[in-house]
């Protein structure tokens, strides 16, 4: 069930059947975020009567801590496990999660709910993320990851966009929550049935990147604490990196929760929210499939500087306007931005990371990165609740555009020449520092 099938060869094409499964899979574990976009916030508000922002922002709170814990562990498991046990034990994990949404009768249940979806998404979507990286090897990275990116997050626009209308229709629940029933179904059948193993494609990768150059094969033996301090700190890519990432998803966080209660204090009805909530996941997912293979060519850095630029001036927009133009505006702004950032870093870190490490150092990447969520949350609820929601918002603008110059002062360029190595992956071998 779990193993490879004929031999193991690098490639897009030469993968296309298990890649393009695996690119329906990440948009199973996409909609099931898309769950929570537009109806939650107001659940919180609506059906449990709760007034602090920061309150209902808790269970954001919740989610970003677990996800980014399950992030760190997701590399070591798959490397000692497998990729595709780590990848259906998410989705075991995640079975309990819209019933619990569903059938809630206090707020804590929806608290636990985004605990399991936490690891779900934390060992599902790194899942589909290295394993795509496995198979297509270093000559498309960036396709890979775009699409994998683009199918997540256009799933989350889309499900984001159907709970709106759906409960508009009828109720905030429980006829939205169905959908979620039916993609964890799904998604686990697929993973369980279909889904084959791919380790094997990067220990291939890695005995090919051996036999080319020694320095390549350098850091293979390093411990996990190595990497852990690599990748968050002594390496100024993937410390440029990584605090991107965190603050990428502390906005996304503060959209998550503040967005719904911004334009319901405007006076929206939830299928009007639910169209703008959908618009930033929807520009965003849709617009990978572009940004991902022009990092190819254009190389990361650029891309990852001006998308921070571009989000923080999305969420001005939003600010500023008065009227839903504006408003979808501010939003697509904000996908676009995300766009340009989110398959390019994780394409940087992978140009950096050696195969025999690279799950793991994208498991560090993705801690600090879905730490977001939580420090987001927690940011924009207390700021929120003490000086109000426009103050919130404007504060994770602000830090949005300090991270763009971050990366624009720190980052040196991660993509390698057209056949040459990688600078970057001369640099780690040799212990870089910021």
């Amino acid at each position: 069930m779990g193993g490879t099938r004929g031999p193991i060869r690098l490639g897009l094409r030469e993968n296309l059947g298990q890649f393009s499964l695996l690119v329906l899979v990440n948009a199973f574990v996409g909609s099931m975020v898309g769950l929570e976009r537009t109806v939650v916030p107001l659940i919180g508000e609506r059906e449990f009567g709760i007034v602090s922002k920061s309150a209902i922002l808790s269970f954001i709170i919740t989610f970003g801590v677990v996800k980014a814990c399950c992030n760190l562990y997701a590399g070591p498991m798959s490397d000692a496990w497998g990729r595709k046990r780590v990848l259906v034990l998410g989705w075991l994990v995640g079975i309990p999660v819209p019933f619990l949404i569903l059938w809630a009768p206090r707020w804590e249940w929806i608290a636990f709910a985004n605990v399991l979806l936490a690891i779900n998404q934390g060992l599902a979507w790194s899942m589909t993320v290295v394993m795509k990286i496995d198979l297509v090897g270093p000559a498309r990275r960036g396709l890979a990851l775009g699409l994998n990116e683009f199918s997540g997050y256009l799933s989350v626009s889309l499900t984001a966009l159907a709970t709106g209308y759906i409960a508009q229709a009828y109720a905030l629940r429980p006829h939205p929550l169905y959908l979620g029933v039916v993609t964890v179904t799904l998604g686990l059948l697929a993973s369980v049935f279909l889904v084959r193993e791919t380790q094997g494609h990067a220990l291939l990768e890695a005995r090919q990147q051996a036999a080319q150059s020694a320095a390549s094969a350098a850091p293979a033996g390093l411990s996990q604490r190595e990497i852990f301090l690599t990748t968050s700190w002594r390496d100024r890519a993937l410390f440029a990196c990584s605090q991107a990432g965190l603050v990428n998803n502390l906005n996304d966080g503060m959209a998550w929760g503040l967005f719904p209660l911004f334009f319901a204090a405007r006076g929206l009805d939830v299928g009007t929210i639910g169209l703008i909530a959908a618009t930033y996941p929807g520009t965003w997912g849709l617009l990978q499939v572009a940004t991902g293979p022009l990092s190819d060519r254009w190389g990361r850095k650029g891309l990852i500087a001006w998308g921070m630029v571009i989000q923080a001036a999305g969420i001005w927009v939003i600010l500023l306007g008065s009227a839903l133009p504006w408003w979808l505006l501010g939003s697509a702004m904000l996908g676009l931005g995300t766009a340009l950032v989110y398959p390019t870093l994780l394409a940087a870190v992978s140009d950096v990371a050696a195969p025999a490490w690279r799950a793991r150092a994208l498991g560090v990447y993705r801690f600090w990165r879905d730490m977001g969520y939580a420090l987001g949350a927690l940011l924009s609820g207390i700021v929120a609740d003490l000086f109000g929601v426009p103050a919130a918002m404007h504060l994770i603008a602000a830090l949005t555009l300090w991270s763009g110059l971050v990366v624009a002062r720190t980052m040196y360029e991660t993509l390698a020449p057209k056949g040459g190595r990688a600078p970057a992956r001369e640099s780690v071998a040799a212990a870089p520092s910021r």
